[in-house]
């Protein structure tokens, strides 16, 4: 299986990264299943000017690569690709990528959900909303993690 995990200032194309997976897993993917996370421009009551995403270089990435380990010690995957960006990041930017490669879209799906879920909660960045009624820093709530806890 084929890992990548990049932690990384610059956008990301979707369309170049689903491309490179599907090169890398040749004829043998039956399903690719991608999730794009994107900033909100709204909390709670309170509109959002932007997102500050910093993280700690080796152990974000050491975080998320034991995710993903899990992920595919659960499923049969092929292709396993998570980039997450850091910095300063407005409302509608690309924060997140998280594309699973399996023979079967049920291994897929699930992967590509479970990714999702613990990264939320597990992996090592930390988050600042920088909104209209004062900036605060974004952790796991409750749902994030009762969500987590149902793998």
């Amino acid at each position: 299986m084929n890992t990548a995990v990049r932690i990384q200032r610059a956008d990301f194309d979707l369309a170049a990264e689903w491309a490179a997976c599907r090169a890398r897993c040749a004829k043998g993917a039956g399903a690719v299943v991608a999730f794009g996370g994107l900033v909100r421009d709204r909390a709670d009551h309170d509109a959002v000017r932007g997102l500050y995403l910093e993280h700690y270089p080796g152990m974000t990435e050491s975080s998320i690569e034991r995710i993903c380990a899990e992920a595919a010690n659960r499923w049969r995957l092929l292709d396993v690709t998570v980039i997450h960006r850091v910095g300063d990041l407005a409302p509608g930017d690309q924060i997140v990528l998280v594309m699973v490669a399996s023979s079967h879209r049920p291994d897929a799906f699930a992967a590509c959900e479970f990714l999702m879920d613990y990264l939320k909660t597990d992996a090592v960045i930390w988050k600042k909303e920088r909104r209209d009624g004062g900036d605060a820093w974004i952790t796991a709530t409750d749902s994030d993690r009762e969500r987590r806890g149902g793998w």
